[in-house]
């Protein structure tokens, strides 16, 4: 058994195509828009098949690591264990739980939140709850970032990702009152992750989140996207109720953890 890195974007699709819901993420980084940004470690058996697949995405401040297990799961803590040493520091790691106490060898965790993958698997609930979108561009770029000040600080937004023509707002007397867009996005590989999901707090309640991504939904199955995934927080019991309306179900559950290597 070895570790071994991975620059085939079809062998790596192959892998991650058998589970697509759970690592839509991973498949959505094989694009062109963010291959570039990514290194791949893989597991291989004595057989050469891969069984298991780390991937390290170099492009925000903080890389980060997304290291979600398929079974056999002791062949994943045998890759992490192998790659810790040449991850970067500090780290925000994507990890199935098990794996936590493998990065722990070298790094401090800062933060750890529990969450779950969902996966869209009944869009036949969507155009009930849909709702007339404008579709956001780059002219928009300075109220987008204004709203999201005030509607979701903190949240990882890049204006690039406007090129996709996948972020949507609702309006609200000419105020821009919710956004929805996507984290990853990619035709080629018929997958997208939903993200920066937010209401202004004043527009909340109104069920404005829930009809932008449904539109927005609509749209991306109208561009061929066979998987729609997301993250969200465990305990944000009424998101994940909101998404199983849309008709989400689980996908897989994971933590997300703030990673400082020890001194």
């Amino acid at each position: 058994m070895a570790v071994v890195e991975l620059h085939g974007r079809d062998e790596i699709a192959a892998f991650f195509g058998c589970n697509p819901r759970a690592h839509a993420y991973e498949l959505g980084d094989l694009d062109d828009f963010d291959w570039p940004h990514t290194r791949w470690y893989g597991w291989q058996d004595d057989s050469g098949a891969l069984t298991q697949i780390v991937l390290l995405y170099s492009q925000p401040d903080v890389p980060v690591v997304i290291a979600i297990a398929e079974e056999p799961t002791a062949t994943m803590e045998a890759l992490v264990t192998s790659i810790v040493p040449l991850l970067p520091s500090p780290l925000y790691a994507h990890a199935s739980p098990h794996l936590i106490p493998v990065l722990e060898r070298r790094f401090s965790i800062a933060q750890a939140e529990p969450h779950v993958k969902l996966a869209l698997n009944h869009p036949e609930r969507l155009p009930s709850r849909a709702a007339s979108v404008e579709i956001l561009t780059a002219a928009d770029v300075p109220e987008i970032e204004s709203f999201y000040r005030l509607a979701y600080p903190g949240t990882w937004f890049s204006p690039r990702m406007l090129g996709t023509e996948r972020y949507v707002g609702i309006r609200q007397a000419g105020l821009l009152a919710c956004v929805a867009g996507v984290h990853v996005y990619s035709p080629t590989w018929r997958v997208a992750a939903l993200g920066n999901v937010a209401t202004l707090p004043e527009y909340r309640g109104r069920g404005l989140a829930q009809s932008a991504c449904a539109s927005l939904c609509l749209m991306l199955l109208d561009d061929g996207i066979e998987t729609i995934a997301l993250n969200v927080r465990s305990d944000n019991s009424a998101a994940i109720a909101a998404y199983a309306h849309l008709g989400f179900e689980h996908a897989a559950s994971y933590v997300e953890a703030s990673l400082v290597a020890h001194p």
